[in-house]
């Protein structure tokens, strides 16, 4: 019998404002949007277990539209958890740090690497992930245009940079050039940095 059994709790934040970001868009991205994905995601558990698997169809069953549902509020919730993590510094890194000697190699330099990350960001509808590729161990930014669309099996994300309007649209309205900045200038590199050290040999060959 599959394991729907578990029941998930919200993350609480260490914040409530941030640089750039006031108190009512924070609460309205982590209460509202990022809650709302940990507890659908509770729920399409719960229907799982009761769920006619007998009845599953491509074409369309319940039990189809539960598991598209379960994979897009479980990376929803993942997702949201590592951003709201990330934040609490002042985007000021070292260049000793194993983390950002790995983004000078893997894009040439730190501005590079930013280059890329804004123009992914730019280009997404949802997401823009910098993440461990599995094929080469490489640092990679990947864009995904909903939670659980565009993401590479197996690789593993250091950065999730939310592009959703949810995540802007209090401060900055349409405005989401502009918010990328602040988003950037909150970064804890000290965090990124340790979970990078986490995740690092996972694919080295």
């Amino acid at each position: 019998m599959a394991n729907y059994d578990d029941q998930y709790e919200i993350q609480k934040l260490n914040y409530k404002s941030l640089e750039g970001f006031s108190e009512k868009q924070i609460s309205f991205h982590h209460d509202v949007h990022y809650a709302g994905y940990v507890k659908k995601r509770n729920e399409v558990h719960s229907k799982l277990k009761t769920v006619d698997k007998a009845a599953a169809n491509a074409n369309y069953s319940e039990f189809r539209s539960l598991k598209k549902e379960e994979t897009f509020n479980a990376s929803g919730q993942l997702l949201h958890e590592l951003y709201f993590e990330m934040f609490g510094g002042d985007g000021k890194y070292t260049d000793d740090m194993p983390l950002i000697k790995k983004i000078n190699e893997d894009f040439g330099s730190f501005e590079n690497f930013k280059l890329e990350m804004m123009a992914t960001a730019k280009a997404a509808r949802g997401w823009a992930i910098l993440a461990i590729d599995p094929t080469d161990n490489k640092l990679r930014a990947f864009l995904a245009d909903v939670h659980n669309d565009g993401a590479v099996w197996g690789s593993i994300p250091i950065i999730a940079l939310d592009v959703y309007e949810h995540a802007f649209y209090v401060d900055y309205g349409p405005d989401k050039a502009k918010y990328l900045e602040p988003f950037f200038s909150n970064l804890d590199w000290k965090k990124l940095n340790e979970r990078y050290i986490k995740f690092q040999n996972v694919y080295k060959k």
